[in-house]
């Protein structure tokens, strides 16, 4: 169940950050849900192997390298999806920042919740 709410609030945000961000664009509640759910996966299965073939630049960068990657990921989903198009690595940036931020809160929201 909890895993479902994550995918309909990242979906929700990814409207809403398409919204206020210049140079992301979703076509609909379809290609929100289905980016969500792209994103998710290729955060689960690609990010942590890109994370460990970068170890030595997020080392010398003291992690904020990860933001780099984090971005990059975005963009990658938004070349994959049909409807969520990113058109540079600004807003990419921006729209993963939001993302991860929003990851975070939910995620701790959801574990208060089960105490």
């Amino acid at each position: 169940m909890k895993l479902i709410i994550r995918w309909v609030i990242n979906a929700i945000v990814l409207l809403a950050t398409a919204q206020v961000v210049q140079g992301l664009e979703i076509s609909g509640w379809y290609a929100a849900f289905v980016t969500a759910l792209v994103l998710g996966l290729v955060n689960a299965v690609i990010r942590p192997i890109v994370l460990f073939l970068t170890l030595p630049i997020n080392i010398l960068t003291l992690g904020l390298f990860t933001f780099v990657i984090n971005a990059l990921m975005f963009w990658f989903v938004g070349s994959i999806v049909k409807g969520f198009d990113v058109v540079g690595f600004g807003p990419a940036f921006i729209g993963a920042l939001v993302m991860s931020v929003v990851s975070v809160i939910v995620g701790w929201m959801l574990k208060n919740d089960e105490k």
